[in-house]
Protein backbone atom coordinates (compact mmCIF):
# COMPACT_ATOMS: atom_id res chain seq x y z
CA UNK A 1 0.00 0.00 0.00
CA UNK A 2 1.28 3.48 -0.89
CA UNK A 3 1.30 5.30 2.46
CA UNK A 4 1.67 8.68 0.73
CA UNK A 5 -1.58 8.28 -1.24
CA UNK A 6 -4.54 9.39 0.89
CA UNK A 7 -6.93 7.45 -1.27
CA UNK A 8 -5.03 4.28 -0.44
CA UNK A 9 -5.46 4.67 3.33
CA UNK A 10 -8.19 2.60 5.01
CA UNK A 11 -11.17 4.75 6.05
CA UNK A 12 -11.51 5.64 9.73
CA UNK A 13 -14.53 3.88 11.18
CA UNK A 14 -16.80 5.96 13.39
CA UNK A 15 -18.37 3.99 16.23
CA UNK A 16 -22.05 3.29 15.91
CA UNK A 17 -24.52 4.76 18.39
CA UNK A 18 -24.93 1.45 20.29
CA UNK A 19 -21.16 1.14 20.51
CA UNK A 20 -20.82 4.68 21.81
CA UNK A 21 -23.48 3.99 24.43
CA UNK A 22 -21.70 0.79 25.47
CA UNK A 23 -18.37 2.62 25.74
CA UNK A 24 -20.00 5.37 27.80
CA UNK A 25 -21.57 2.80 30.11
CA UNK A 26 -18.24 1.03 30.56
CA UNK A 27 -16.49 4.32 31.32
CA UNK A 28 -19.15 5.23 33.85
CA UNK A 29 -18.70 1.84 35.52
CA UNK A 30 -14.91 2.11 35.58
CA UNK A 31 -14.81 5.71 36.85
CA UNK A 32 -17.84 6.45 39.01
CA UNK A 33 -18.70 10.10 39.48
CA UNK A 34 -17.61 11.44 42.88
CA UNK A 35 -20.40 11.63 45.43
CA UNK A 36 -21.53 15.19 45.96
CA UNK A 37 -21.15 16.40 49.49
CA UNK A 38 -24.52 16.61 51.28
CA UNK A 39 -26.00 20.09 51.29
CA UNK A 40 -26.47 20.08 55.06
CA UNK A 41 -22.74 19.52 55.48
CA UNK A 42 -21.94 22.45 53.20
CA UNK A 43 -24.31 24.66 55.21
CA UNK A 44 -22.83 23.56 58.54
CA UNK A 45 -19.28 24.19 57.34
CA UNK A 46 -20.24 27.64 56.06
CA UNK A 47 -21.71 28.49 59.46
CA UNK A 48 -18.54 27.19 61.12
CA UNK A 49 -16.32 29.37 58.92
CA UNK A 50 -18.40 32.55 58.77
CA UNK A 51 -20.88 32.53 61.64
CA UNK A 52 -22.78 34.46 62.79
CA UNK A 53 -23.91 34.48 59.17
CA UNK A 54 -27.24 35.14 57.44
CA UNK A 55 -28.96 32.41 55.46
CA UNK A 56 -28.72 34.52 52.31
CA UNK A 57 -24.95 34.68 52.71
CA UNK A 58 -24.80 30.92 53.29
CA UNK A 59 -26.70 30.43 50.02
CA UNK A 60 -24.18 32.61 48.19
CA UNK A 61 -21.21 30.84 49.79
CA UNK A 62 -22.45 27.31 49.10
CA UNK A 63 -24.22 27.79 45.77
CA UNK A 64 -27.38 26.25 47.24
CA UNK A 65 -30.79 27.82 46.72
CA UNK A 66 -32.16 30.02 49.51
CA UNK A 67 -35.00 27.53 50.01
CA UNK A 68 -32.52 24.64 50.41
CA UNK A 69 -30.45 26.62 52.90
CA UNK A 70 -33.56 27.48 54.91
CA UNK A 71 -34.57 23.82 55.04
CA UNK A 72 -31.11 22.62 56.05
CA UNK A 73 -30.86 25.32 58.73
CA UNK A 74 -34.19 24.19 60.17
CA UNK A 75 -32.93 20.62 60.44
CA UNK A 76 -29.60 21.69 61.93
CA UNK A 77 -31.40 23.88 64.45
CA UNK A 78 -33.67 20.97 65.37
CA UNK A 79 -30.65 18.82 66.09
CA UNK A 80 -28.95 21.44 68.24
CA UNK A 81 -25.97 21.86 65.90
CA UNK A 82 -26.52 25.55 65.17
CA UNK A 83 -28.42 28.36 66.88
CA UNK A 84 -29.87 31.72 65.96
CA UNK A 85 -27.79 34.74 66.89
CA UNK A 86 -29.43 38.11 67.70
CA UNK A 87 -31.12 39.77 64.74
CA UNK A 88 -29.29 42.44 62.77
CA UNK A 89 -30.93 45.11 60.64
CA UNK A 90 -29.79 46.20 57.21
CA UNK A 91 -27.81 49.42 56.59
CA UNK A 92 -29.19 52.35 58.62
CA UNK A 93 -32.04 50.18 59.84
CA UNK A 94 -33.47 49.62 56.35
CA UNK A 95 -34.68 46.30 55.04
CA UNK A 96 -35.82 43.16 56.77
CA UNK A 97 -33.76 42.13 59.79
CA UNK A 98 -31.40 39.19 59.35
CA UNK A 99 -31.33 36.26 61.78
CA UNK A 100 -27.72 35.03 61.63
CA UNK A 101 -26.79 31.43 62.24
CA UNK A 102 -23.83 30.29 64.33
CA UNK A 103 -22.47 27.01 65.69
CA UNK A 104 -24.14 26.01 68.95
CA UNK A 105 -21.30 26.41 71.44
CA UNK A 106 -23.22 24.46 74.09
CA UNK A 107 -24.34 21.79 71.63
CA UNK A 108 -23.31 18.16 71.25
CA UNK A 109 -19.80 16.89 71.82
CA UNK A 110 -17.64 14.46 69.89
CA UNK A 111 -15.73 11.78 71.79
CA UNK A 112 -12.28 10.75 70.66
CA UNK A 113 -9.77 8.03 71.41
CA UNK A 114 -6.21 8.16 70.13
CA UNK A 115 -4.66 4.72 70.49
CA UNK A 116 -0.94 5.21 70.96
CA UNK A 117 1.78 2.73 71.78
CA UNK A 118 2.06 3.30 75.53
CA UNK A 119 -1.39 4.75 76.23
CA UNK A 120 -4.70 5.85 74.77
CA UNK A 121 -5.87 9.45 74.99
CA UNK A 122 -9.61 9.95 75.51
CA UNK A 123 -11.12 13.32 74.67
CA UNK A 124 -14.36 15.28 74.37
CA UNK A 125 -14.44 18.12 71.84
CA UNK A 126 -17.11 20.68 71.04
CA UNK A 127 -18.36 21.48 67.54
CA UNK A 128 -15.64 24.11 67.08
CA UNK A 129 -12.90 21.58 67.75
CA UNK A 130 -12.14 22.84 71.26
CA UNK A 131 -11.15 20.14 73.74
CA UNK A 132 -13.35 20.26 76.84
CA UNK A 133 -11.93 17.18 78.56
CA UNK A 134 -9.19 14.60 78.11
CA UNK A 135 -7.64 11.72 80.04
CA UNK A 136 -4.83 9.26 79.41
CA UNK A 137 -5.37 5.52 79.82
CA UNK A 138 -2.08 3.57 80.12
CA UNK A 139 -1.70 0.33 78.19
CA UNK A 140 -0.33 -2.89 79.67
CA UNK A 141 3.42 -3.38 79.25
CA UNK A 142 4.58 -4.98 76.01
CA UNK A 143 3.97 -7.64 74.78
CA UNK A 144 0.56 -7.53 76.46
CA UNK A 145 -0.95 -4.79 74.27
CA UNK A 146 -3.39 -7.10 72.54
CA UNK A 147 -6.62 -5.70 71.09
CA UNK A 148 -8.58 -7.30 73.94
CA UNK A 149 -6.38 -5.75 76.64
CA UNK A 150 -6.41 -2.30 75.03
CA UNK A 151 -9.92 -1.98 73.57
CA UNK A 152 -11.70 -3.66 76.48
CA UNK A 153 -10.54 -1.20 79.17
CA UNK A 154 -10.96 1.68 76.71
CA UNK A 155 -14.62 0.85 76.09
CA UNK A 156 -15.25 0.32 79.79
CA UNK A 157 -13.70 3.70 80.62
CA UNK A 158 -15.73 5.76 78.12
CA UNK A 159 -19.05 6.04 80.09
CA UNK A 160 -17.42 7.30 83.27
CA UNK A 161 -15.16 9.62 81.27
CA UNK A 162 -18.22 11.12 79.56
CA UNK A 163 -20.01 11.48 82.90
CA UNK A 164 -17.03 13.42 84.30
CA UNK A 165 -16.59 15.85 81.40
CA UNK A 166 -19.74 16.11 79.25
CA UNK A 167 -21.80 18.07 81.81
CA UNK A 168 -24.98 16.41 80.53
CA UNK A 169 -24.37 17.29 76.87
CA UNK A 170 -25.12 14.72 74.17
CA UNK A 171 -22.16 12.87 72.60
CA UNK A 172 -22.52 12.43 68.84
CA UNK A 173 -20.06 9.64 68.14
CA UNK A 174 -16.69 8.20 69.04
CA UNK A 175 -13.78 8.87 66.71
CA UNK A 176 -10.81 6.51 66.96
CA UNK A 177 -7.40 7.42 65.55
CA UNK A 178 -4.14 5.50 65.49
CA UNK A 179 -0.99 5.17 63.43
CA UNK A 180 0.08 3.05 60.48
CA UNK A 181 -2.47 1.45 58.13
CA UNK A 182 -6.16 2.02 58.89
CA UNK A 183 -9.14 1.28 56.65
CA UNK A 184 -11.75 3.91 57.58
CA UNK A 185 -14.52 2.43 55.44
CA UNK A 186 -14.30 -0.93 57.22
CA UNK A 187 -13.33 0.53 60.60
CA UNK A 188 -10.35 -1.82 60.76
CA UNK A 189 -6.75 -1.30 61.87
CA UNK A 190 -5.00 -3.24 59.11
CA UNK A 191 -1.48 -3.14 60.51
CA UNK A 192 0.13 -1.51 63.54
CA UNK A 193 3.57 -3.11 64.01
CA UNK A 194 4.39 -1.36 67.29
CA UNK A 195 1.20 -2.73 68.88
CA UNK A 196 1.45 -6.03 67.03
CA UNK A 197 -2.06 -5.57 65.61
CA UNK A 198 -3.28 -6.86 62.26
CA UNK A 199 -6.83 -6.74 60.85
CA UNK A 200 -8.41 -5.60 64.13
CA UNK A 201 -12.13 -4.65 63.73
CA UNK A 202 -11.97 -1.63 66.02
CA UNK A 203 -15.30 -0.15 64.95
CA UNK A 204 -17.25 -3.34 65.51
CA UNK A 205 -15.70 -3.97 68.92
CA UNK A 206 -16.11 -0.45 70.26
CA UNK A 207 -19.62 0.11 68.88
CA UNK A 208 -20.82 -3.06 70.57
CA UNK A 209 -19.13 -2.15 73.84
CA UNK A 210 -19.73 1.61 73.99
CA UNK A 211 -23.15 1.96 72.37
CA UNK A 212 -21.87 4.93 70.33
CA UNK A 213 -21.47 5.20 66.55
CA UNK A 214 -17.73 4.74 65.90
CA UNK A 215 -15.56 6.19 63.13
CA UNK A 216 -11.98 4.98 62.68
CA UNK A 217 -9.10 6.53 60.73
CA UNK A 218 -5.38 7.18 60.65
CA UNK A 219 -4.30 9.79 63.20
CA UNK A 220 -2.39 11.82 60.62
CA UNK A 221 -5.33 11.93 58.20
CA UNK A 222 -7.50 13.00 61.14
CA UNK A 223 -5.07 15.81 61.99
CA UNK A 224 -5.07 16.94 58.38
CA UNK A 225 -8.86 17.28 58.50
CA UNK A 226 -8.63 19.02 61.87
CA UNK A 227 -6.36 21.64 60.27
CA UNK A 228 -8.87 22.05 57.42
CA UNK A 229 -11.79 22.48 59.83
CA UNK A 230 -10.37 24.19 62.91
CA UNK A 231 -6.73 25.15 62.24
CA UNK A 232 -5.20 28.60 62.57
CA UNK A 233 -6.83 30.81 59.89
CA UNK A 234 -3.85 31.01 57.52
CA UNK A 235 -3.08 27.31 57.92
CA UNK A 236 -6.74 26.34 57.49
CA UNK A 237 -7.02 28.26 54.21
CA UNK A 238 -3.81 26.78 52.84
CA UNK A 239 -4.64 23.23 54.00
CA UNK A 240 -7.90 23.32 52.06
CA UNK A 241 -5.90 23.98 48.89
CA UNK A 242 -3.11 21.41 49.39
CA UNK A 243 -1.24 20.13 52.41
CA UNK A 244 1.27 17.66 53.74
CA UNK A 245 1.08 16.80 57.44
CA UNK A 246 4.21 15.14 58.86
CA UNK A 247 3.75 13.33 62.19
CA UNK A 248 6.89 12.49 64.18
CA UNK A 249 6.17 10.61 67.38
CA UNK A 250 6.27 7.00 68.47
CA UNK A 251 4.94 6.44 64.94
CA UNK A 252 6.36 8.40 62.01
CA UNK A 253 3.94 8.93 59.13
CA UNK A 254 2.35 11.58 56.92
CA UNK A 255 -0.84 12.54 55.08
CA UNK A 256 -1.35 14.34 51.79
CA UNK A 257 -4.33 16.33 50.59
CA UNK A 258 -5.29 18.40 47.56
CA UNK A 259 -8.47 20.30 46.90
CA UNK A 260 -9.57 19.50 50.44
CA UNK A 261 -9.54 15.71 49.82
CA UNK A 262 -7.14 13.61 51.88
CA UNK A 263 -5.49 10.81 49.90
CA UNK A 264 -5.87 7.36 51.42
CA UNK A 265 -4.49 4.97 48.82
CA UNK A 266 -6.04 1.75 47.51
CA UNK A 267 -4.44 -0.24 50.34
CA UNK A 268 -4.87 2.51 52.97
CA UNK A 269 -1.09 2.85 52.95
CA UNK A 270 -0.57 6.43 51.84
CA UNK A 271 1.85 8.42 53.97
CA UNK A 272 4.45 5.76 54.73
CA UNK A 273 7.43 8.07 55.25
CA UNK A 274 9.16 6.19 58.07
CA UNK A 275 12.00 5.14 55.79
CA UNK A 276 12.74 8.47 54.15
CA UNK A 277 16.55 8.83 54.12
CA UNK A 278 17.62 11.65 56.44
CA UNK A 279 21.06 10.40 57.55
CA UNK A 280 22.65 11.35 60.87
CA UNK A 281 24.57 14.26 62.29
CA UNK A 282 28.30 14.49 61.68
CA UNK A 283 30.30 12.18 63.94
CA UNK A 284 27.27 10.14 65.03
CA UNK A 285 26.86 6.39 64.75
CA UNK A 286 23.66 5.69 62.81
CA UNK A 287 20.96 3.49 64.30
CA UNK A 288 19.93 0.37 62.44
CA UNK A 289 16.36 0.47 61.15
CA UNK A 290 13.92 -2.44 61.19
CA UNK A 291 14.19 -2.38 57.39
CA UNK A 292 17.86 -3.30 57.72
CA UNK A 293 19.15 0.07 56.57
CA UNK A 294 20.55 3.12 58.32
CA UNK A 295 19.59 6.77 58.40
CA UNK A 296 15.81 6.24 58.08
CA UNK A 297 13.60 8.97 59.55
CA UNK A 298 11.86 6.63 61.99
CA UNK A 299 15.08 4.95 63.13
CA UNK A 300 16.65 8.32 63.97
CA UNK A 301 13.72 10.50 65.06
CA UNK A 302 11.03 8.29 66.64
CA UNK A 303 10.40 8.40 70.38
CA UNK A 304 12.25 5.11 70.80
CA UNK A 305 15.26 6.55 68.98
CA UNK A 306 15.15 9.68 71.13
CA UNK A 307 15.24 7.64 74.32
CA UNK A 308 18.18 5.65 72.97
CA UNK A 309 20.09 8.83 72.15
CA UNK A 310 19.24 10.25 75.59
CA UNK A 311 20.69 7.19 77.34
CA UNK A 312 23.83 7.42 75.20
CA UNK A 313 24.18 11.10 76.21
CA UNK A 314 24.07 10.16 79.90
CA UNK A 315 20.49 11.30 80.35
CA UNK A 316 18.43 8.23 81.25
CA UNK A 317 14.74 9.12 81.48
CA UNK A 318 11.79 6.80 82.13
CA UNK A 319 9.68 8.00 79.20
CA UNK A 320 9.55 10.28 76.21
CA UNK A 321 7.23 12.61 78.13
CA UNK A 322 9.92 12.96 80.82
CA UNK A 323 12.49 13.79 78.12
CA UNK A 324 10.19 16.48 76.69
CA UNK A 325 9.58 17.92 80.16
CA UNK A 326 13.34 18.11 80.68
CA UNK A 327 13.77 20.01 77.41
CA UNK A 328 10.95 22.40 78.27
CA UNK A 329 12.65 23.00 81.65
CA UNK A 330 15.87 23.96 79.84
CA UNK A 331 17.97 20.79 80.34
CA UNK A 332 20.67 21.33 77.69
CA UNK A 333 21.19 17.69 76.70
CA UNK A 334 17.47 17.13 76.26
CA UNK A 335 17.10 20.37 74.32
CA UNK A 336 20.00 19.39 72.03
CA UNK A 337 18.26 16.10 71.24
CA UNK A 338 15.06 17.89 70.24
CA UNK A 339 16.97 20.37 68.08
CA UNK A 340 18.67 17.43 66.38
CA UNK A 341 15.29 15.79 65.82
CA UNK A 342 13.95 19.02 64.33
CA UNK A 343 16.81 19.12 61.83
CA UNK A 344 16.08 15.55 60.76
CA UNK A 345 12.39 16.40 60.40
CA UNK A 346 13.47 19.41 58.34
CA UNK A 347 15.29 17.13 55.90
CA UNK A 348 12.17 14.98 55.54
CA UNK A 349 10.07 18.13 55.10
CA UNK A 350 12.36 19.26 52.28
CA UNK A 351 11.87 15.97 50.45
CA UNK A 352 8.09 16.17 50.85
CA UNK A 353 7.89 19.80 49.73
CA UNK A 354 9.98 19.06 46.64
CA UNK A 355 7.77 16.08 45.82
CA UNK A 356 4.31 17.59 46.45
CA UNK A 357 4.79 21.39 46.38
CA UNK A 358 1.97 21.86 48.93
CA UNK A 359 0.51 25.18 49.98
CA UNK A 360 1.44 24.24 53.54
CA UNK A 361 3.45 21.53 55.31
CA UNK A 362 2.36 21.03 58.92
CA UNK A 363 4.85 19.41 61.29
CA UNK A 364 3.32 17.57 64.24
CA UNK A 365 6.26 17.11 66.59
CA UNK A 366 6.29 18.38 70.19
CA UNK A 367 9.68 20.09 70.07
CA UNK A 368 8.86 22.06 66.93
CA UNK A 369 5.41 22.89 68.30
CA UNK A 370 6.54 24.07 71.73
CA UNK A 371 10.20 25.07 71.49
CA UNK A 372 10.91 28.06 69.19
CA UNK A 373 14.56 27.02 68.83
CA UNK A 374 13.43 23.69 67.35
CA UNK A 375 11.04 25.25 64.86
CA UNK A 376 13.78 27.60 63.67
CA UNK A 377 16.20 24.71 63.22
CA UNK A 378 13.61 22.71 61.30
CA UNK A 379 12.85 25.57 58.89
CA UNK A 380 16.52 26.33 58.27
CA UNK A 381 17.26 22.67 57.50
CA UNK A 382 14.22 22.41 55.23
CA UNK A 383 15.36 25.48 53.29
CA UNK A 384 18.94 24.19 53.08
CA UNK A 385 17.97 20.74 51.79
CA UNK A 386 15.06 21.66 49.52
CA UNK A 387 15.48 22.34 45.81
CA UNK A 388 12.36 24.52 45.78
CA UNK A 389 12.22 26.23 49.20
CA UNK A 390 14.03 29.41 50.05
CA UNK A 391 14.40 30.66 53.61
CA UNK A 392 11.42 33.00 53.27
CA UNK A 393 9.29 30.24 51.75
CA UNK A 394 10.22 27.85 54.57
CA UNK A 395 8.96 30.40 57.11
CA UNK A 396 5.63 30.55 55.30
CA UNK A 397 5.14 26.97 54.09
CA UNK A 398 6.57 24.89 56.98
CA UNK A 399 4.45 25.47 60.08
CA UNK A 400 3.80 23.74 63.41
CA UNK A 401 0.51 22.07 64.33
CA UNK A 402 -2.40 24.35 65.20
CA UNK A 403 -2.97 22.12 68.26
CA UNK A 404 0.39 22.09 70.06
CA UNK A 405 -0.94 21.05 73.47
CA UNK A 406 -3.80 18.82 72.36
CA UNK A 407 -2.58 16.92 69.29
CA UNK A 408 -3.63 13.44 70.40
CA UNK A 409 -6.89 14.63 71.94
CA UNK A 410 -7.72 16.47 68.72
CA UNK A 411 -6.83 13.51 66.49
CA UNK A 412 -9.42 11.15 67.95
CA UNK A 413 -12.28 13.65 68.09
CA UNK A 414 -11.46 14.97 64.60
CA UNK A 415 -12.37 11.58 63.13
CA UNK A 416 -15.92 11.94 64.47
CA UNK A 417 -16.15 15.65 63.69
CA UNK A 418 -15.07 15.11 60.08
CA UNK A 419 -17.94 12.66 59.64
CA UNK A 420 -20.34 15.12 61.30
CA UNK A 421 -19.34 18.06 59.09
CA UNK A 422 -19.49 15.87 55.99
CA UNK A 423 -23.07 14.66 56.57
CA UNK A 424 -24.63 15.98 59.79
CA UNK A 425 -28.08 14.61 59.05
CA UNK A 426 -26.65 11.11 58.71
CA UNK A 427 -24.85 11.52 62.03
CA UNK A 428 -27.99 12.96 63.64
CA UNK A 429 -30.92 11.14 62.05
CA UNK A 430 -33.33 12.25 64.80
CA UNK A 431 -33.96 15.45 66.68
CA UNK A 432 -32.67 16.22 70.17
CA UNK A 433 -35.56 14.49 71.87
Amino acid sequence: MDRTDPSARPPRLRPTAPLRRAEAAAAATALPAPRRAPGAGAVLRAVLDHGPVARSTVARLTGLSPASVTGHCARLLDRGLIRQAPETAGPRGLGRPHVPMEIEQDGPLAAGAHIGVACSTLSLTDLRGRVVGQERLPHPPAPGRTPERVLGPLAAHIPEFVDRHADGRRVTALGVATGYRVDPAAGVVLDHPLLGWQDVPVRARLEAASGLPVEVDSHVRALTRAEQLFGEPAVRTAARASAVVLFVGAVVDAAFSTGGAVHEGPRAGSGGVAHLPVGVERGETPMRCVCGGYGCLSAEASERAMLGRAAAAGLPVPSFRALLDAALAGELRALALFVRRARLAGRAAALLVDLFDPAVLVVVEPGSCRLPRCLGALRREAARCSRSLGTADAQRVVVPSSFPRSVLATAGSAVALHALYTDPLEQFPNNRT
